[in-house]
């Protein structure tokens, strides 16, 4: 495998493909990694890595690094100085949470993720616009992320969420959330809602919800709504009367 690196190193690579569907699977990525200091974009992907070198923190012009579907416990603390990484996939790993200095990587567009807690410095992250933290063991979001003015997708569902913070109504450059599939473990919505008022798709679906928050009126550009498999107690009015689609 350094043979590999090294040929990427003598052509000055821009792009690295080592996804386990095209080579034989990989268990580990040598220190000479981050001689790659060209590289824009790294798939690492469908291997059996279980760790990353700290060298990877040389790499000053990665924009996009997958490394889902691999085996790692976690990452290493030097992946805050990535300040150009733009889209990260550590999804479908064994990554219980991430490292502090992810609020580091200020140039972050999108982060897709399996984890069990998510750390408070993730509301560092202001140009983040997509969130992808589904199929996890979530119980709540930290109250940081209204500091993320520049999301726009957020997906948590499949998770364990008891509530969801009121500080998420902040972020107002939201456009589509789901919520879904958090089952008997979420009972209620944020009753200042309402002020997520660039929202156009919700998906609440499969929860315990029995009412809407009295702010649901206030959701004007609404778009697309499923409450689909939820216990709620009266049909709310005012989503019929604005003529919502919903599920």
């Amino acid at each position: 495998m350094s043979s590999v690196f090294n040929l990427a190193f003598k052509n000055e690579l821009k792009s690295l493909n080592l996804q386990g569907v095209f080579l034989k699977e990989l268990e580990w990525i040598p220190d000479s990694l981050g001689k790659l200091t060209w590289l824009t974009d790294l798939n690492l992907s469908g291997n059996r890595l279980e760790s990353l070198p700290d060298s990877i923190a040389n790499l000053v012009n990665l924009m996009n690094l997958d490394v889902s579907a691999n085996q790692l416990v976690s990452l290493p603390e030097s992946i805050g100085q990535l300040t150009s990484l733009e889209v990260l996939n550590i999804e479908n790993n064994k990554i219980e949470e991430l490292p502090w200095t992810i609020g580091h990587c200020k140039s972050l567009m999108e982060l897709k993720a399996h984890l069990k807690a998510i750390p408070e410095a993730i509301g560092n992250l202001a140009n983040l616009k997509i969130l992808s933290l589904h199929y996890n063991c979530l119980k709540g979001l930290p109250t940081t992320m209204s500091n993320m003015k520049s999301l726009v997708e957020l997906d948590v569902h499949f998770n364990q969420l008891e509530s969801i913070s009121e500080s998420l109504c902040l972020v107002t450059t939201l456009e589509y959330l789901n919520v879904s599939s958090n089952f008997a473990d979420l009972k209620e919505l944020p009753s200042c809602i309402g002020r997520l008022q660039n929202l156009k798709h919700l998906d609440a679906s499969y929860n315990h919800l029995t009412i809407l928050p009295d702010s649901f009126s206030m959701l004007v550009n609404l778009q697309t709504l499923n409450l689909e498999g939820n216990p709620l107690r009266i049909p709310p009015l005012h989503i019929v009367e604005q003529g919502k689609e919903v599920s």
